[in-house]
């Protein structure tokens, strides 16, 4: 992460808010085109969730399994196209621009934490398998301990083809990009408003106000916290989720071995979910929880995350925590990434903590949106975009839910 140099200018053709893969990949896509556009960040371009998950990737595999009952066949198989074209059109980038982000195609294991879960990890995989064209393979539990040390699970799913990569060299490999296409990104530039109409906004930043004739809005899970003003539209319909992550200390190579000894990415079940994988040194574990449903600092969070580290692996209690941070997954309430355009201001959002492939994937859609001029521009355009009553984009339910989850979760594993 490296402050933005770029001056902010008196106007542009598109000017986008957020400089994470979607603002990034959106503006690479808009420059391409010969269209002149600015990148707004409310602090140094990086500082959010785009350098602070976990780098797992994969396409499609939050997709909804009931899209058919709900949306109906033809935009239910639209939308799983898409999905998998996002993986595939990453994976391509990666390729074609010779990104140098560690990405490795090591799979994923999904643990099951009852023997309910487990059934439904069944479903799940055959779903996959035909409406993806994902290689799956169900794992019992007598069998799990060949992919994960621990007796914590109830057996899980595999998908051959998912991975991980660096976070941080992802987003610096993009933003690279977009300036080397001739994009203007500007950091510590704030925006407190958008006013105006179709082709005619003014945007308010910290350091100025700049002309633009089309504005995207692609702050997802930020939006409440640095972009509150612009679209309460947006803002209303994301709910914005803190995930806690720590690394290890370096542990000794044949206890990292144990612990993931094919090197898989890997979550569970749970609604309370836990999420890790080994570092690309493969020395450290890194763990991704819900230390809690309400914001705390790093330091709170840690001794709770060694906490839910030592129940999956309780050989890890000798060794500490040297490296724990925070950033915000973003959810909707129809479980859907959303793109779309509201009163002249376009927006993509909403990728249920698959934010590397999918915020990628849509912020090159909202631009070949603008580019081309479709009315609807993949399956996940235009679709209705639920908000709840008295909801205004502040999450105060979280903490309710939060522990309704844990008990919930702690039921499922006392009565398997």
């Amino acid at each position: 992460m490296t402050p933005a140099t770029g001056d902010l200018q008196e106007r542009t053709e598109v000017a986008i808010i957020g400089a994470g893969y979607a603002g990034l990949l959106a503006a690479w896509e808009l420059a391409r085109a010969g269209i002149r556009t600015v990148v707004l960040d409310a602090a140094d371009p990086g500082c959010g969730a785009a350098t602070r998950n976990h780098g797992m990737v994969g396409g499609g595999l939050k997709i909804p399994n009931d899209l058919d009952r709900r949306l109906g066949q033809e935009r239910a198989a639209w939308i799983r196209h898409g999905a998998k074209e996002s993986f595939l059109e990453f994976k391509q980038l990666l390729a074609e621009e010779k990104l140098e982000v560690d990405y490795a195609t090591g799979g994923r294991l999904t643990c099951a934490h009852n023997p309910a879960a487990f059934e439904r990890q069944r479903v799940r995989g055959a779903y996959l398998a035909q409406e993806f064209g994902y290689h799956t393979q169900v794992l019992p539990r007598e069998e799990q301990r060949s992919e994960i040390g621990s007796d914590f699970y109830h057996g899980g799913l595999l998908i051959a083809e998912t991975g991980g990569l660096h976070p941080g060299k992802l987003h610096r490999a993009f933003r690279r990009l977009a300036e080397a296409a001739g994009v203007t990104v500007v950091g510590q530039a704030a925006v407190s408003g958008v006013e105006g109409t179709h082709g005619h906004f003014t945007l308010r930043t910290a350091k100025g106000s700049l002309r633009a004739a089309k504005v995207i809005v692609a702050t997802n899970a930020y939006t409440g916290a640095v972009a509150w003003g612009v679209s309460p539209f947006i803002r209303r319909r994301l709910v914005p989720v803190t995930a806690y992550i720590a690394a290890t200390e370096e542990l000794p190579p044949d206890l990292a071995a144990k612990l993931l000894p094919t090197n898989r990415m890997g979550a569970d079940t749970k609604r309370s979910l836990f999420a890790f994988r080994l570092s690309p040194d493969l020395r450290r574990v890194i763990f991704a929880g819900r230390a809690k449903f309400h914001d705390i600092d790093e330091r709170a969070a840690t001794p709770i995350l060694h906490g839910f580290m030592c129940k999956v692996w309780p050989e890890l209690r000798p060794y500490g925590i040297t490296h724990a941070w925070k950033g915000l997954v973003c959810f909707t309430f129809d479980d859907l990434p959303h793109i779309g355009e509201r009163d002249g201001i376009y927006y993509a959002a909403g990728c249920q903590g698959t934010g590397v492939v999918m915020m990628s994937w849509l912020g090159r859609q909202v631009a070949r949106k603008i580019i081309t001029g479709a009315a609807t521009q993949c399956g996940l355009d235009g679709l209705s975009f639920p908000g709840r009553p008295l909801y205004d984009g502040h999450p105060w339910f979280l903490p309710a839910v939060g522990a309704y989850y844990k008990a919930r979760d702690a039921l499922d594993r006392h009565f398997a």
